[in-house]
């Protein structure tokens, strides 16, 4: 009977499997959901008065506080290598004169919007998150939503704008610090003269370069502050769900970053020519 028994429990495990898999799969789609749901709901109470105009203030400062320091510091070392590199390889080329403009755009286009949105998911983020899980845990939201006032329209859209707007003014300065981080670097490291620097960049960039940059800091600026709120309104276990839920929104908003920037930068390039093509 105890072999009967034991084999039969064995015969039940692979649909036990089974049923873990689908459980994690329902579970992710239901998050991912749910995720949508709270940024639909966010773009709706953006134009919903009253506008918590005070909070936005705050949480903005507090973002460019925390972010404009490390992301100038690590833009310099970023353009630099980006002109490292692409420097010599224009060399082995033979087309130096065209290292400035290719420089320049890889640093606009695709290094600056991802540095601001990973510093600001990395220290703005987890801020946000670990501020909102912190309130969820002591039933703070709870609270409000019993007296009639929306967490969502009350917390969480100051929050969001706020990342959405550093994201945008801090992508300028990102820029004009890698610019001119790769300048120095390929004027005095390689040889490089600063009038065919220049004239490169004039010949190879355009308008819509600078459009599509702002717009993929403004986008991942909203992907940055939607996750972080997301993950501190639905922690899990108490003050340790809180901290695991700040790990999860820094990873989940790397991975979200890379794969809209992919989708981006390839729909850019279908649409907009290149300059002179």
């Amino acid at each position: 009977m105890r072999r009967a028994r034991h084999r039969g429990h064995h015969r039940r495990d692979p649909p036990a499997a089974g049923h873990r898999e689908r459980h994690m799969i329902t579970g992710a789609l239901r998050q991912t959901g749910q995720l949508f749901a709270l940024a639909a709901e966010v773009a709706r109470a953006i134009f919903r008065r009253p506008f918590q105009f005070r909070e936005f203030i705050e949480q903005f400062w507090f973002i460019a506080s925390v972010t404009i320091l490390p992301a100038a510091l690590v833009s310099i070392p970023f353009g630099a290598v980006i002109a490292l590199q692409v420097g010599s390889l224009t060399q082995q080329l033979g087309a130096q004169s065209f290292t400035g403009g290719a420089s320049v755009l890889a640093v606009v286009q695709q290094a600056s919007p991802l540095i601001v949105a990973l510093l600001i998911a990395g220290a703005a983020g987890s801020a946000i998150c670990a501020d909102l899980g912190s309130r969820t845990i002591r039933e703070e939201l709870d609270a409000m939503e019993i007296m009639g006032v929306s967490p969502v329209q009350r917390l969480v859209v100051p929050r969001v704008l706020a990342t959405m707007g550093v994201a945008v003014l801090l992508n300028g300065l990102v820029s004009a610090v890698g610019i001119l981080g790769g300048y120095v670097f390929n004027v005095f490291l390689q040889d490089g003269t600063p009038g065919a620097y220049l004239s490169s960049f004039s010949a190879l960039a355009q308008l819509p370069d600078l459009y599509i940059s702002e717009l993929k800091a403004l986008i991942f600026g909203f992907i940055a502050g939607i996750v972080a709120a997301y993950r501190g309104l639905n922690p899990r276990g108490g003050p340790k769900g809180v901290g695991d839920a700040v790990n999860q929104s820094v990873v989940i908003t790397f991975l979200l970053l890379f794969f809209v920037n992919m989708v981006m930068t390839g729909v850019y390039l279908q649409i907009v020519p290149p300059k002179g093509g």
